[in-house]
């Protein structure tokens, strides 16, 4: 019992040191904590205190500006001999015209961008033209190379004149050929038994036809003259001399019908021929 008593007080005496070693630590890590934090805001107050200097000189400064300002403004007022709404009136005109400046720089830019637009516009329209062009020349070419072998397909026929040789047509789409060479006039006709019918400056009447033999009698009336070419056959080249400057004519009959009463062909002459119609 006596043992119990005295070992009591020991345990308590231990307890007791070791809370105060606690405390005495976190006094000690709050002192410092203090010192720390006075050390902080006494720099930030130092700092606000030069700001605020900073502050009152900067004050100062734009008091001093402002004033030296006013005077080189009623010094140059004085040797402009400006009032102060002459001077206001020409900072409003200058500042106007800066703003017509801006808009006329707006405009210019615009208008170039369009310019550039319809010349970019215009360089692909010419090149459009320009492959149409060579597309076109190709077509001409082809349709001269075709022309000229449908023409050389074309009959080529003596005529009853010295044996002179020429291309006939022997219906109207043959005449449509030769009429693309473009050397010569072409007019188709059809004549009508005992008629006498003017065709290109010359007169023409059907005498005679006989369908089941393909034969006609044709007389020719040229420059007061008469030509009968009798007892023709079809597509036989029928020439004769006519115009002032002589110039071989020819008419090819491609056809006998109506019952004997009718035929039908064409007169070629040449370019520019002056020939007289026939009486």
């Amino acid at each position: 019992m006596s043992d119990e008593v005295e070992r009591a007080p020991r345990t308590y005496s231990g307890a007791l040191l070791g809370a105060i070693a606690v405390a005495v630590v976190l006094g000690i890590a709050g002192l410092i904590w203090c010192a720390t934090l006075n050390s902080k805001l006494t720099t930030q107050q130092n700092e606000l205190a030069e700001a605020k200097q900073q502050n009152v000189n900067l004050k100062a400064s734009l008091r001093e500006t402002d004033a030296r300002l006013e005077v080189a403004t009623d010094e140059l007022k004085t040797s402009l001999g400006l009032t102060q709404k002459q001077l206001d009136a020409r900072a409003a005109e200058l500042a106007a015209r800066q703003q017509r400046e801006e808009s006329n720089a707006q405009v210019l830019a615009s208008a170039q961008k369009q310019t550039a637009q319809q010349v970019s516009a215009v360089s692909s329209a010419v090149s459009d033209v320009k492959t149409d062009v060579g597309g076109v020349k190709t077509d001409v070419a082809k349709t001269q190379s075709d022309l000229a072998e449908a023409v050389s397909q074309l009959t080529s026929m003596k005529g009853d004149l010295s044996g002179h040789s020429s291309l006939i047509a022997r219906n109207h789409d043959e005449l449509e050929l030769l009429k693309h060479k473009g050397d010569r006039n072409f007019y188709e006709f059809t004549l009508t038994k005992g008629q006498k019918k003017p065709v290109g400056s010359v007169s023409l009447e059907l005498k005679k036809a006989d369908s089941k033999k393909n034969r006609f009698t044709l007389v020719v009336y040229s420059d007061d003259k008469e030509y009968e070419k009798k007892d023709r056959s079809l597509n036989e080249p029928l020439q004769f001399y006519s115009g002032k400057d002589p110039a071989l004519f020819e008419i090819v009959i491609n056809s006998v019908g109506g019952k004997n009463s009718t035929i039908s062909g064409y007169l070629s002459t040449p370019k520019n021929a002056s020939g007289s119609s026939g009486q």
